[in-house]
């Protein structure tokens, strides 16, 4: 499958994603949520551990793997789950334009990818939307604390950068498979003590565990599974651009669904954010001419080292 496709297909898993948790959290605490979600995942992955194709461990990857572990689900779930209980699906989604940005700048640091001018810009007009969408946004029965919410949506937003960074350094060695195991793995471990400082409802929602199952199969475990494929076969800065189509698809859902309304400010700071994720695709075109401009540079000089026939002659 095209990788093009499968980031198609995982950011729209990832899109309807908001729509499932708002849902679910409104019948139980996030941390039931999350830990029902994660231990969906680990559970279908064991199921489907003898596909796994590689695994091929070497030294000081533990820092890896248990850093990314830590950065998404466990972080990342925890932000996200407690953000969507202040601010709405559409906005959360928004926030996640970001991504892209966030992923250039940890590129630029962990993996040595050039970073231009055009991401900085980008950079600070996607952060500047965010904080004027979250100003804008009042307080509403799908937003009633936007501020506190898109706010740790953001710090969501962190986590999944590191995670896409670390995903990409660990790909060659790793299935997609064996990687969404281990979240799904960690994920049971960190979210299981929440349990003991939560109420469980003792009658369930069919509906709200139904969006749990498939939180748990078609988004994390299929979400993330074309993702991983995807970013072993492209750059990352490629796979993290993709992400823009989230909130399209969580606008889209939530209106369809949720039937939730934005207003002209907030389609004012979604203007913005959009804004800055326009301009910041510039570095891609920029990366290509400098490679471009190297790789002629390299061959000329390799045609200057090697004498002429006249040369060897004499």
């Amino acid at each position: 499958m095209p990788a093009s496709l499968c980031l198609i297909i995982a950011t729209f898993l990832w899109g309807s994603s908001f729509i499932s948790l708002k849902y679910a959290i409104g019948v139980y605490d996030p941390a039931v949520v999350i830990f029902l979600r994660m231990l969906t995942t680990l559970a279908v992955s064991l199921c489907l551990w003898r596909f796994i194709t590689r695994f091929d461990y070497r030294q000081g990857d533990w820092k890896y793997l248990v850093s990314m572990s830590l950065a998404e689900p466990c972080l990342y779930f925890l932000f996200e789950g407690h953000a969507m209980e202040h601010t709405s699906a559409s906005q959360a989604g928004v926030i996640v334009s970001c991504l892209p940005l966030i992923v250039a700048v940890l590129a630029f640091f962990m993996l040595k990818e050039r970073i231009s001018r055009a991401i900085i810009v980008g950079f600070t007009l996607c952060i500047g939307g965010s904080i004027l969408l979250t100003m804008l946004s009042p307080a509403s029965e799908h937003a009633p604390n936007p501020i506190v919410g898109n706010t740790l949506e953001l710090l969501a937003m962190l986590c999944a950068a590191y995670y896409t960074v670390s995903v990409k350094h660990l790909a060659a060695r790793y299935s997609p498979l064996s990687l969404i195991a281990l979240q799904g793995l960690a994920g049971s471990l960190f979210f299981a003590p929440f349990l003991l400082f939560v109420e469980v409802p003792q009658n369930h929602d069919p509906i709200a565990f139904a969006h749990i199952l498939y939180l748990g199969t078609f988004v994390t475990l299929g979400g993330y599974g074309m993702y991983n494929y995807a970013i072993s076969k492209v750059s990352v800065l490629t796979a993290a651009a993709y992400s823009n189509l989230i909130p399209i698809f969580t606008l889209l859902l939530s209106a369809i669904v949720l039937s939730e309304v934005l207003t002209l400010g907030q389609w004012l700071s979604i203007a913005v954010v959009f804004a800055g994720v326009m301009i910041s695709q510039r570095h891609q075109a920029i990366v290509v001419d400098l490679e471009e401009e190297e790789i002629n540079e390299a061959e000329t000089n390799k045609r200057k080292s090697v004498p002429e026939a006249g040369e060897l002659k004499g």
